[in-house]
């Protein structure tokens, strides 16, 4: 749940949680460092080096996160220029965002952590680009170049002189109606503009007789006649033309503005990658100070101890008051861990923790806890959850034996393995053996020992720990108090001894019926009561064992060897009688 959450959102994702980014640069950067975390120790130590002094450096941190807000996402407009498809906003908004850069220089020019020092040095305003893109482009342009009103005045004289005449046929058009009524008489005499028939004269059906000579008819409608006069059509061409070929040079003018843009677009990009790493570093810093995280020391040893580790999501869940824990992982004592624990104790929670905190650190992040040691870990794997691939025809345990081979195959002794309930897919003895077996392999294998947390219910497996060096127990505490259990979540050295199954199945609503009942087989098999048949004899819910037969012992056969054997006097029967007796019954069986 490191990208998306079970739900399959972002929402509830360790992304989601830990993203204070400004921009969407920026956002995107922190998902790529959560795929691909360092295992250079030298790069990981440079990123927490820069978070540390953005942390320390809170008015330089909130200077810079506001003038943040001003840039766009600068990565995807300089892509749109390159393949020519940004439009005039598209420019204007790259440009607003390069003339944002002088100022973030000037307000992070006291940082002296090597990282941020480079990535400051990378940060280039572009000014040629920023320069054109202002004094050819409007502020507010239109989205399409071909909407036109997009190219300022006095950019090019051929357009301003287009744009004259266009504006001045308008006003000789007012001009030549104006003299039209006056020559002709007829007061309603209207010249219109359409882009089928162009500029025409219209007359009402009643002044047709007024209309004069040189009046060339074009069109009739329903209420009267559209004409042209020569003069009309010699104008026509003129403005129209104009209107074209404002048009035609606006989007020339602009495609050698995106032209230009596009030949900058390596330095633009260095310019947005830097301004997005810079934003990530400065979010690092606002998540470790809002949530209290510190700095971990990463090294290239082999020893993993957390002081207090925090699961970064469950922690922010105001419902629960979160219990931070401990861990200590290492070559020699603690290689690897065996859970137990109650159902909903927090095992799993557990786990996730170390692994996301170990993860955290690698991407040069601050660590929710305490205190934290974590070693270069190269892989992280997790065998957690139930799932299946029906499509494949494979079952949720062949998946989980699947991945478990997986983990077998490919971890080293410098990846951290998560595994949660190997083999509980499967009939309980196939499952522990399985289990019993995947943790000597874990322990003892000679090629590869990976630091392993592996939780499970099978309490037989804490003897692993009896026999094998590398190999602890821990437990989740939990209290059971009037029949009711009440879960610590507190890791703690040593084995449990349950794991409080029944009392979560009455939690989740069992109805009571059914708890009980299955207190009474639980009973029975603790007890290690087994049938002729290889089945537990449980006691039930009636309090004399005569009153109802058991669920799976077979009813009484009153037979003539059972008769034998009820009259066998045991104390005075010797040995020779014993088993001249056992040969009769053997013949009578027969």
């Amino acid at each position: 749940e490191v990208i998306r959450s079970a739900e399959g959102t972002r929402t509830g994702s360790l992304l989601d949680h830990i993203d204070q980014t400004v921009t969407l640069m920026g956002s995107r950067l922190l998902r790529g460092w959560l795929l691909r975390p360092l295992v250079n120790l030298e790069r990981v130590h440079d990123r927490l080096d820069a978070v540390e002094e953005f942390a320390f450096r809170s008015v330089e941190r909130s200077k810079f996160r506001d003038a943040l807000k001003s840039v766009h996402d600068l990565e995807r407009l300089v892509a749109r220029a390159a393949l020519g498809t940004a439009g005039p906003r598209d420019l204007v908004a790259l440009q607003r965002s390069l003339a944002i850069i002088p100022r973030i220089r000037t307000v992070l020019q006291p940082l002296q952590a090597p990282l941020a020092a480079s990535l400051l040095a990378e940060l280039d305003e572009v000014p040629e680009v920023r320069d054109a893109v202002e004094a050819t482009l409007e502020e507010e342009p239109p989205a399409l170049i071909r909407d036109g009103g997009a190219i300022r005045p006095r950019v090019d004289i051929e357009l301003d002189d287009l744009r004259r005449i266009s504006r001045g046929g308008k006003e000789q058009i007012a001009a030549m109606e104006a003299a039209e009524r006056t020559r002709t008489g007829i007061g309603s005499l209207k010249i219109r503009f359409n882009r089928v028939f162009g500029y025409f004269i219209e007359v009402s059906k009643a002044n047709l007789n007024a209309v004069p000579a040189d009046y060339h008819r074009k069109q009739t409608v329903a209420g009267g006649e559209r004409f042209i006069t020569p003069a009309l059509k010699e104008y026509e061409q003129k403005v129209v033309g104009a209107d074209e070929r404002i048009l035609e040079r606006e989007i020339e003018l602009f495609e050698n503005l995106r032209t230009l843009v596009a030949s900058k677009s390596g330095a633009i990009q260095d310019s947005a990658r830097a301004l997005a790493n810079l934003d990530l570093l400065a979010g690092l810093a606002e998540t470790a100070t809002v949530h209290d995280y510190t700095k971990p020391q990463v090294h290239d040893g082999d020893e993993l101890s957390i002081a207090e580790g925090r699961h970064p999501v469950v922690e922010r869940d105001k419902g629960l008051a979160f219990v931070p824990n401990d861990v200590t992982l290492n070559a020699s004592s603690h290689q690897v861990i065996i859970l137990t624990g109650p159902n909903m104790g927090g095992k799993s929670t557990y786990l996730r923790q170390v692994a996301l905190i170990v993860l955290l650190a690698q991407i040069g992040s601050f660590v929710p806890a305490n205190r934290a040691k974590i070693s270069i870990t190269d892989r992280i794997f997790a065998r957690v959850g139930a799932s299946d691939n029906i499509a494949r025809g494979q079952s949720t345990f062949m998946v989980e034996m699947q991945e478990t081979a997986n983990i077998l195959h490919t971890a080293t002794s410098r990846s951290l393995v998560l595994l949660d309930e190997i083999g509980r897919g499967t009939a309980t003895y196939d499952g522990l053996s399985i289990a019993w077996a995947v943790a000597e392999h874990l322990a003892t294998d000679t090629t590869a020992r990976p630091k392993t947390l592996f939780a499970t219910h099978y309490h037989e497996l804490t003897d692993v720990a009896d026999t094998l060096p590398g190999v602890a127990n821990y437990h989740v505490v939990a209290r059971e108090w009037q029949d009711e259990i009440h879960f610590l979540r507190k890791v703690e050295a040593g084995r449990s001894d349950r794991s409080y199954g029944i009392q979560v199945a009455r939690l989740a609503g069992l109805p009571i019926r059914t708890v009980k009942r299955a207190k009474e087989i639980l009973t029975g098999l603790e007890r290690d009561e087994l049938a002729r048949g290889g089945h537990p004899t449980q006691t039930t819910a009636n309090t004399d064992p005569q009153a109802q037969l058991a669920l799976f012992t077979p009813p009484p056969v009153d037979t003539p060897v059972t008769r034998r054997l009820r009259e066998v006097d045991l104390e005075r029967t010797t040995p020779i009688d014993a088993l001249r007796l056992l040969a009769e019954l053997k013949r009578d069986a027969e």
